[in-house]
């Protein structure tokens, strides 16, 4: 099984309801969103959609961290 990636956002123009600056977010893999130049990001409505890659920053995380933060955030 594939670790979670996880990126920060970095700016939320646009998307002030359904992003918050500084927040970590999983993205969910999706070669057509890459090769449009974005990512799939599961945002504050929990749902995973398309934005400007530009907008976020990835991080390696652990696998046991990315496990945490997902758990995490399920039970916010």
């Amino acid at each position: 099984m594939e670790t979670p990636q996880f990126v920060v956002c970095l700016n939320n123009d646009g998307y002030a309801a359904s992003l918050d600056v500084g927040k970590l977010y999983q993205t969910v893999p999706d070669v057509e969103a890459e090769k449009l130049g974005g990512l799939r990001v599961v945002d504050e409505d929990g749902e995973d959609y398309f934005y400007d890659s530009e907008m976020f920053c990835p991080l390696q995380v652990p696998p046991v961290v990315a496990q945490t933060l997902i758990s995490a955030s399920k039970q916010g």
